[in-house]
């Protein structure tokens, strides 16, 4: 088990972490979105830009967007890429009827759909998609191991995975100011916001917890997956991880 498995977000609960990372999401929902865009800064467009151009290349038809949320990655791929078809799964109603809300006012049904599922249990068959992408959702994994095998399991040969996910800054003064900054100003503000003040504790320890960098290329290799890659984003506050089945 890795230190991200183990950080949960309400402590004193009787509940796995599967279960309490649903609830954190279902209560954080309506206010997510806003939040999550104005903490970053918007730079988390950013990324999820520069994440989705390692795919273009490959013209992925069939997408898989797993942690999906309320959707702002698979809106993104959509734009980008123009696939036939983006399926999202997420395990949290409250982020998945956003989500739905978001696609009607889009006109995109046709092209993008979202269900609610287990990463670690995914209900698809084996070799199903072009490509499997994860943004920001597999520190928040119970079993990391375990659901990475599931992503293997349901890419086709030569598909592609993208995982886009916080990673720690090393370098002076990046590693201070982020230190900083997620340890008081993010529970702050996700605090008036959000009125969850233990989701925005749980989000910045999760990070430190994960097995960022090299670490997580080996889970990646220990999937089955080859050619894993990544690349820093802004000083080391993100990374985007690339492999191939």
């Amino acid at each position: 088990m890795n230190k991200a498995e183990k950080i949960l977000p309400y402590k004193n609960s009787g509940s796995g972490k599967k279960e309490q990372v649903a609830e954190m999401f279902d209560n954080i929902a309506p206010k997510y979105d806003f939040l999550n865009h104005f903490l970053s800064m918007n730079i988390d467009k950013i990324w999820r830009r520069k994440s989705i151009r390692l795919l273009k290349s490959e013209k992925p038809q069939l997408i898989l967007d797993v942690a999906t949320g309320t959707g702002d990655f698979a809106f993104e791929i959509y734009k980008r890429l123009k696939p036939k078809k983006i399926i999202g799964i997420d395990i949290s109603e409250g982020m998945l009827k956003v989500g739905e809300e978001k696609i009607k006012k889009r006109n995109l049904t046709e092209y993008i759909e979202f269900r609610k599922g287990d990463s670690e249990n995914l209900d698809f068959e084996d070799n199903y998609f072009d490509a499997v992408t994860v943004a920001f959702g597999v520190r928040n994994f119970e079993n990391l191991q375990k659901g990475l095998a599931e992503l293997f399991r349901v890419l086709k040969p030569s598909g592609k995975l993208i995982v886009l996910e916080f990673s720690q800054p090393d370098k002076f003064p990046i590693k201070q100011f982020y230190g900083f900054y997620s340890k008081y100003i993010l529970p702050f503000f996700g605090k008036l916001f959000s009125k969850d003040k233990s989701a925005y504790i749980y989000l910045p320890e999760s990070v430190n917890a994960f097995p960022y960098g090299e670490k997580f290329t080996q889970f990646l290799k220990n999937a089955g997956f080859k050619s894993a890659q990544y690349k820093k984003f802004s000083f080391g506050i993100s990374s985007v991880y690339f492999a191939e089945k």
